[in-house]
């Protein structure tokens, strides 16, 4: 990126880019102090003098005028030798924020009163008047420009984004610079108006701009030095940007280039025959805080954040929310990520949650949900459709009997496709175990369809869409509705698909977490049990396949002949009584 800030066409800056502060100061305290100086005039070469020199001489028009010409007779032999350089040379000058230095254009522009066309023109007018009558500016080559200047507009829009010569602006470049950020103060009708229109139905272009670009509220002043030739100032083309200071609303101030300190100074390179040379410096000329102030600042922050906690502690409460005793909260944050591997494209998913026996949700709680559909990407072999959808779930557990394991809720989905002639095809379904310990899971579940004999089935889901479905998902695990002892899928026929993927955040609370570990280990309560403990889900699928296998062996023992059973019970010999 470019140097200082913009210079004018026939100069080179050399010099950093810029610094960002901040500051909780009124920025009316902010003051600069810039000196500058020619290193190689164009006439007779004269002994460089130090940058740290006292102020120089800032003579009039007049003064001027003389300094261009001939060295006097009458000067002194000091003079003669170089030991001092012409008035011209060099300047130092003090600035404090949006503080107006006129140029030597200016004064020559708003003297003449026809060429004061706007309020602010007329104003300048009135104030290089009464300087002419106090005997002309101070200043000869620093000036600057405020953030109401023609110059700050005209800056703003023909800054450049890179440093290229041959820059091509983009089309969102060109959109910022017709954007000024400024601070807009709105009245309270139009601010309430704004409020109460949720929907703005023809949206004018300023509005647009107003509320789709960025609109940081932001002041920018100018430093400017005229490094033209001797007796030829006030000509816009030796016009040079030494500084540029900007401040938004939240107080951040950016100084281009940055402050000197212990660095070089910034030098400027005009083109041209002469090849003259400048060196300028930047200083923070700002007032330093007294030690008592600065403490006394320090104690009002601390009584304003005091001040602010209390009253956010009022807002929120002492009470951190708990369930009931004997109760577990479960909160799910979910995301369903992407699903991958199916036949057709543009892909949405139809998920509900069942809560099982003793388990419930708020009433305005919603265990349902649709996907947006989704197009299909090539990742890898494998089309991908990212969904990114997210959803929470609140449910609570509550303990009856501390001899059983709880059942977890279950995610029932579907994936469907949806084509352009508004044809939907089943491509899978599956089902996830809600994860009984809490953190970050990420699982990534297959699916599957059914699918009938034959191709007439299989030309009528390409052709015209549709596919045999589920009436009832569950029935994808063991259905909720079901009370018999089998269940028998002989004949269901079905075919594997692809797979989903979730990212689920886990969060568990209960007031049995809160007890010590001596009293955990005591009681091995079920709600003991729930708290993080990773074979928990191992120790409930051990516990179910042991279910089922005595189930089994009682369905066994039940289909036995009644004389096999009493002859093996017989069989059993029975304890001696004393």
């Amino acid at each position: 990126m470019a140097g200082a800030a913009r210079c004018g066409g026939s100069a080179v800056c050399r010099s950093r880019g810029p610094a960002v502060y901040r500051s909780r100061d009124p920025i009316r305290n902010l003051r600069l102090r810039v000196r500058i100086q020619r290193v190689a005039p164009a006439g007779p070469l004269l002994p460089r003098a130090p940058l740290s020199l006292a102020g120089p001489e800032r003579p009039g028009r007049a003064d001027r005028a003389a300094a261009a010409g001939a060295v006097s007779p009458g000067a002194t032999a000091a003079s003669r030798a170089g030991a001092r350089r012409p008035p011209e040379d060099e300047e130092e000058a003090e600035v404090g924020w949006q503080e107006k230095l006129f140029s030597q254009f200016e004064v020559d522009l708003y003297l003449n009163e026809s060429a004061c066309q706007t309020p602010l023109d007329w104003e300048y007018h009135e104030e290089i008047q009464k300087l002419e009558k106090a005997g002309g500016r101070k200043n000869c080559r620093i000036f600057t420009y405020t953030d109401h200047d023609r110059f700050t507009n005209l800056e703003e829009l023909c800054q450049k984004v890179t440093d290229l010569d041959n820059e091509v602006p983009s089309y969102l470049v060109e959109r910022m610079a017709n954007v000024r950020r400024r601070r807009q103060d709105r009245r309270p009708a139009e601010a309430s108006s704004l409020k109460s229109k949720i929907i703005t139905w023809e949206p004018s272009e300023e509005f647009i701009k107003n509320n789709h670009v960025i609109n940081t509220p932001v002041q920018t002043m100018y430093i400017m030095g005229d490094l033209g030739p001797y007796g030829k100032l006030g000509q816009r083309e030796y016009e040079n940007v030494l500084c540029t200071i900007k401040v938004d609303g939240n107080g951040v101030i950016t100084v281009k280039p940055d402050f000197n300190g212990s660095k070089g100074a910034y030098r400027i390179e005009l083109d041209g025959e002469q090849r003259e040379v400048w060196e300028y410096t930047i200083e923070n000329a700002s007032a330093q805080v007294q030690p008592e102030e600065m403490e006394h600042e320090q104690r009002v922050f601390r009584d304003l954040y005091g001040r602010h906690r209390d009253y956010l502690s009022g807002l929120v409460g002492t009470d951190f929310e708990m369930p009931l005793p004997g109760t577990l909260r479960l909160l799910v944050n979910g995301e369903i990520v992407s699903a991958q591997g199916y036949e057709y494209d543009n892909l949405y998913v139809h998920f509900f949650l069942e809560l099982p026996n003793r388990w419930s949700s708020s009433p305005f709680q919603q265990l349902s949900g649709v996907t947006q559909t989704c197009a299909t990407k090539k990742v890898g072999w494998e089309n991908v459709a990212y969904f990114c959808y997210p959803f929470t779930v609140e449910m609570f557990y509550t303990l009856e009997n501390e001899d059983s394991l709880p059942e977890w809720p279950v995610l029932y989905f579907e994936v469907l496709s949806l084509d352009f002639w508004q044809r939907y095809r089943v491509e899978g379904y599956g089902s996830l175990v809600l994860p009984a310990s809490p953190g970050v899971h990420v699982l990534t579940i297959p699916t599957w369809r059914p699918v009938e004999l034959g191709t007439v089935a299989e030309m009528r889901r390409f052709f015209i869409g549709g596919s045999p479905e589920l009436e009832d998902l569950t029935y994808i695990r063991i259905p909720s509705t079901f009370k018999g002892k089998r269940l028998s899928r002989f004949g269901f026929r079905t075919q594997t698909t692809g797979s989903v993927t979730f990212r689920l955040y886990c969060l568990q609370q209960s007031k049995a977490f809160l007890e010590n570990s001596a009293l955990r280990q005591r009681m091995q309560s079920v709600l003991d049990r729930l708290g993080g403990f990773s074979q928990q889900s191992s120790v409930y699928n051990v516990l179910e396949a042991f279910q089922r296998a005595r189930r089994r062996m009682q369905d066994a023992r039940e289909s036995l002949p009644q004389d096999l059973i009493s002859t093996s019970a017989s069989s059993v010999p029975q304890p001696l009584e004393p």
